[in-house]
């Protein structure tokens, strides 16, 4: 973009989104009224740096680490997206960051227009589960599902049960252009041919036996909206060739019928399987899973993003309803990033829930937690105990040790963190970078 900047804020007044104009040293000369209502009013006659007020850093985001937009749009030269959290009124909340370089005639950078989209990141489920967290893994998911909302192409989610693949469906539908219609859900799971027939295609009265009456499917419930077929690798090979059709064209028949129907849907897959392993098995069509794997996306692990472990935690516990808001202290927060999850989201879930209901008050404590955690890991025939003190220090890697350490201190100073670093023989600063790097 070619333009001299006589006025700035002419250039943001067309801008809907909010917005705002940057120099090359970082410094907001001029925000826009969409960016002053979502974010506030700025002084601009102190100069203020985007960094400060975005993300409260004193210093550019590349150096802070974070993926700095206006760096990659030096680089570039062209228009950038990086999906960031920011400072608001409201809290820590997902921005998607467009960042346009501004050219003068001669063709030099001069400035930059940045753009703000908010992006929901907390998607309320059936199930009183939310997306949480901001680690980099997880921060790469969100990335990748604000970009492909918007379009129709086919979304294939990978990971281990448990990962949250369901509730990111979720986003994507609401993120999206159909989000006035529904999101159906089919488990392929399980489903004899006939079953599987009859719940996607629906089927006329006396189709088969029990067919009683005459049921809409839910290919025909998912028109206008998102289909979401979770599992779909387990999905029998002889109805692939069905669902392949219906993917194409977007026509099938009910089962007993001879008329055919339409339907215009998005699709979303979810498996945990390892699908291209199941194509060069035989078991899943080469067609098929070029047709649903255009935009694939890996769900981490709960433990390849310990870090957004209390954050998940606390929205479990936040969605257990307003009279009932646990609290899990410092402690036990430790105790539950420490320990291996190999359910995922939805071991640690129903891990809360039982905490929830043995426990006598609403703040649960580094005891119960490391009891349960203990119980949890005889039944799996696993035998270091976290709560246990004469458990051998060689169960734990010098990391976890640490963070049982400080998080013990911190409990028992009933989190007085000077009172902690006066303890642990540390100044009240190392305190804080070692916490800062325990929790990373």
């Amino acid at each position: 973009m070619k333009t001299t900047l006589n006025n700035p804020k002419d250039l943001l007044d067309v801008i809907e989104l909010p917005a705002i104009i940057v120099s090359k040293d970082y410094e907001i000369e001029a925000t826009n009224a969409a960016y002053e209502s979502a974010f506030g009013r700025l002084d601009l006659a102190s100069v203020p740096k985007c960094y400060a007020i975005s993300h409260g850093y004193d210093k550019p985001c590349d150096q802070s680490g974070e993926d700095c937009p206006m760096r990659l749009a030096k680089t570039s030269g062209h228009k950038t997206r990086v999906l960031h959290v920011h400072h608001t009124p409201r809290g820590r909340e997902y921005v998607d960051v467009e960042m346009t370089p501004i050219r003068d005639e001669s063709g030099s950078v001069t400035h930059f227009i940045e753009v703000l989209k908010p992006v929901e990141n907390k998607v309320t489920t059936h199930q009183p589960v939310k997306v949480a967290g901001s680690d980099p893994a997880f921060r790469n998911v969100l990335s990748q599902v604000t970009r492909v909302a918007d379009s129709d192409i086919a979304v294939l989610l990978l990971g281990e049960s448990g990962t949250g693949k369901e509730v990111i469906a979720q986003s994507i539908h609401q993120q999206s252009r159909r989000n006035k219609r529904p999101m159906v859900t089919l488990e392929c799971s399980g489903l004899t041919e006939t079953l599987f027939e009859s719940e996607l295609f629906g089927h006329t009265k006396g189709a088969f036996t029990g067919a009683n009456f005459e049921r809409q499917g839910l290919a025909s419930a998912a028109d206008g909206g998102t289909l979401f077929l979770d599992e779909v690798g387990d999905i029998p090979l002889s109805l692939q060739v069905k669902l392949l059709r219906l993917i194409e064209t977007g026509s099938y028949r009910p089962i007993g019928s001879s008329e055919p129907k339409h339907t215009d849907f998005r699709l979303i897959c979810a498996t945990h399987h390892d699908l291209w392993r199941r194509v060069q098995d035989g078991t899943f069509r080469l067609d098929l899973y070029y047709r649903i794997n255009v935009f694939p996306i890996n769900m981490p692990r709960l433990i390849d993003r310990r870090s957004d472990i209390p954050v998940i935690a606390d929205t479990i516990l936040e969605s257990l309803g307003p009279g009932n808001r646990y609290h899990l202290t410092q402690a036990a927060q430790g105790l539950l990033q420490q320990a291996d999850w190999p359910g995922n989201i939805r071991e640690l879930r129903n891990f809360l829930l039982r905490a929830s209901v043995l426990n006598d008050g609403n703040v649960l404590a580094h005891d119960l937690i490391g009891r349960l955690l203990d119980e949890r890991m005889a039944a799996m025939g696993r035998g270091a105990k976290l709560s246990d003190p004469s458990t051998k220090l060689t169960h734990y890697s010098l990391i976890e040790l640490e963070r049982r350490y400080f998080a013990e201190l911190l409990e028992e100073h009933q989190g007085d963190k000077m009172a902690t670093a006066k303890k642990a023989g540390i100044s009240l600063r190392t305190l804080y970078r070692k916490l800062e790097g325990l929790s990373a």
